[in-house]
């Protein structure tokens, strides 16, 4: 039995398989989900997980070259946002339609509970070495 960590087995075993370059969409619990990435459904209730959390513990275990999320979350959820600018001072941003757009190509995707809007992140896999 793992003693720390992410101890979702279904998140930790995606994890595993992830490689350099491999997406992964953390997003809220409205942000539709594309059809053939796998998916990893961490909402209970709304706001249970929140964003930040799953972020961060995911955060914790991955290593990141790159995140992009949606030009709206500057003006709709500012707290999101500060949360995103302060892990990543190179997060590009696009139109959320166009997020939408991307997050078909993600690996994973892992939903949240939060029932802000626009705490949406894909996330770019780098190496360790």
């Amino acid at each position: 039995m793992k003693r720390a960590g992410i101890l979702n087995r279904h998140l930790s075993g995606a994890l595993a398989e992830l490689g350099h370059g491999h997406e992964v969409l953390v997003c809220d619990a409205g942000m539709p989900i594309p059809r053939g990435p796998r998916v990893v459904d961490l909402a209970f209730r709304a706001g249970v997980p929140s964003f930040a959390e799953v972020l961060e513990g995911l955060l914790s275990e991955l290593v990141v070259e790159g995140a992009t999320a949606a030009t709206e979350i500057r003006g709709a959820n500012p707290a999101a946002a500060r949360l995103l600018d302060g892990h990543f001072p190179d997060l590009a941003l696009v139109p959320h339609e166009r997020l939408k757009e991307l997050s078909g190509d993600a690996h994973l995707v892992v939903r949240t509970g939060e029932a802000r809007p626009y705490a949406n992140v894909l996330l770019r896999c780098g190496v360790f070495f």
